[in-house]
Parts: structure tokens; sequence; C-alpha cells
């Protein structure tokens, strides 16, 4: 019996390395394309007919194969000097003086479309003992298990920095939700106006999106924005992949906000949806209602033709129904 689950491992273990192998190389960032396709078939073809062998060939085979693609794969390094598709070309930058930030090339796109958009970018001062404030933003564009989830810093003079942590897309590739699992995209903290950063998803994607005020300690939140602006300076420098599973825009959050491994562990980070719920058990959201109240309360509710403009940042905190109940 023991022979038998030994062999039924090995078996799987070959099916879980083949299985990898080829998405690895088909969404790996080879350049041509002609290579990486051309290595996704060689390498299960190798991999078969190394199988196919018996004893010391299969071996040496397989043991020479997963060894040359591991070693690939583990030293296969990010890089910031590919050509990146047109909303990731531009990555901020942040310089800390004192209580004063800089921030360059703040995001502030202008949308016509999501795909025809106009860019734009400026730089800004933020002054750190004016920091007054963190949102919770929650966007769906399907069902309700799956959303992106970022963060809105806001400012006494009523400035609002909102930081999403994204895949950085290369021009060349369409996105792919299945390519995120493999280094196919690099890490990118999209750092923007929250007219584009969160208008393109209220006004233009016409997706459902909710706005949670944080309730958190002033130096709790000076140090989760300190956080972020210290990873955005040491992305342009030290490049890191983006991982569907350990690097991705809720896993972020939690590592910023060195939240404690069982509830980095919890299964609503996965199934990012649902990440407002995991926030409010946590107690960092209003407890005055009950979560599904509240929820309905915090929805961002855009006029129909409405586009993002001067006044947007105020617009979204009046038109929600839990700034209308104060």
């Amino acid at each position: 019996m023991s022979k038998k689950v030994g062999r039924w491992f090995c078996y799987l273990a070959c099916g879980v390395m083949l299985l990898f192998g080829t998405a690895a190389f088909w969404y790996s960032t080879i350049f041509p394309d002609w290579l990486r396709a051309g290595l996704a078939v060689l390498f299960p073809v190798l991999f078969l007919a190394c199988l196919r062998w018996n004893g010391k060939i299969r071996l040496f085979g397989c043991t020479f194969l997963m060894v040359g693609f591991w070693g690939w794969y583990l030293t296969d390094p990010p890089r910031n000097d590919r050509i990146w598709a047109g909303e990731y070309a531009i990555p901020a930058d942040t310089q800390l003086d004192g209580h004063m930030v800089h921030v360059s090339h703040v995001r502030n796109f202008t949308y016509k479309t999501e795909s025809d958009y106009t860019p734009s970018y400026y730089d800004a001062d933020y002054d750190l003992d004016k920091l007054s404030g963190v949102d919770l933003v929650t966007s769906y564009w399907a069902g309700d298990a799956i959303a992106h989830v970022f963060l809105s810093f806001g400012f006494s003079d009523g400035r609002h920095l909102a930081i999403s942590i994204e895949t950085r897309r290369q021009k060349r590739f369409s996105y792919s939700t299945i390519a995120g699992f493999f280094h196919h995209y690099e890490l990118f903290y999209v750092t923007a106006d929250e007219r584009d950063l969160i208008g393109v998803r209220t006004d233009i994607r016409k997706e459902r999106v909710y706005l949670y005020h944080l309730q958190l300690a002033s130096e709790t939140e000076r140090r989760l924005f300190l956080s972020y602006l210290t990873e955005i300076h040491s992305l342009n420098t030290h490049p890191q992949w983006y991982n569907t599973l350990t690097d991705n825009c809720t896993t972020g959050i939690l590592q910023r906000a060195d939240a404690r491994w069982r509830y980095r562990l919890d299964w609503r980070v996965l199934l990012s949806g649902y990440t407002a719920s995991l926030a409010y058990d946590l107690g960092f959201l209003d407890q005055k209602y009950d979560f599904p109240t509240l929820k309905k309360m915090s929805r961002i509710r855009r006029p129909e033709g409405a586009r993002p403009d001067a006044d947007y940042s105020q617009e979204i905190r009046e038109n929600t129904l839990e700034k209308q109940e104060e």
C-alpha cells in the first residue's frame, strides 16, 4: 500500500510540475514571443518524453529538467525597463523631508472611455501633520466574491491621495488573471488623484464602488502612509514580482499595515470582495451599524452621465447614504 501511495504521489508531483512549468513559460516575460511560446511547448514534450523511459534515464532526465526550470524561474529578475501599458508607464516617487512629503508623478488621467484617455501627472507636497483619515475602497465589476481593493489618504486641507497596489502590465500583453500566478507582472503602486483612480471606476467603467472610512488611531494612519511611501520609493530601484496569491492588492495592504499572519491568511484575503467585512470584524469600520447596513450606506452613488471634476472627492463622500444619514 505504501508503494502505491508513493507512486501516486510521484504522479501527482510530476503532473503539478508539468502544468506549472508549462504555464510559467507561457506567461513569462521572455522575448521574443516565439521563444516564449516555443519553450512552453518544448518543456512538456521533453518532460513527458523523459517519463516514458525507465530507471536512471527517467530519473536523470526529469531531474535535469526540474533543476533547469527552477534555476531559471527563481533567478528570473523583475525589471523596470520594459515597454509598459500607458497607465503604468510612469511610476510615482516619494521624498520625505521632516513632516513634509513630496510625491512626484501623481497620476490624474482624464477618461473618455476605459481605453481612451488623456495622460496627465502632477507633483504635490503633503504635510504629515495634516493627515486626517484613511478610506478603504472596494470596487466590483462582476459578482460579490472578487473586488479590487485600495486605500485613499485624506488631509485636512481637503486633498486626497489614492494608492492602489496593482499589476504592472506590459504593452504587448493583454490582462490575464491566471498570468498573475506566475512571473508575468511586476508590482506597481498606482499613486493617483481620486478623480482618476476612483472616478474611472464609478463614472467610466460603471463598477459598484464602496467607500469605507477606516477607524484608525492617528499614529497608525501616519505609520501606514509612511509604509506606502517607503515602498513606492523602493520599487523605483528594486522592482518586485506581483503574485495573485502572495503579493496582490489585498495582501499588500495587510503587509503595509503590519497585520498579524492569522489575518493575512483569512479566506477573505483571497476572495477580496469580502475584504471590507474582514475590516469590519477587526473593528476597523464603524460599528454603529451591522455590516450589511454599513455596506449599503457606503456605496458611492453618482448621477447619470457624471464625470469626475474638481469637486469629485467631496461629491463621492456626500453621495453615500452614510454621509446622508449624518
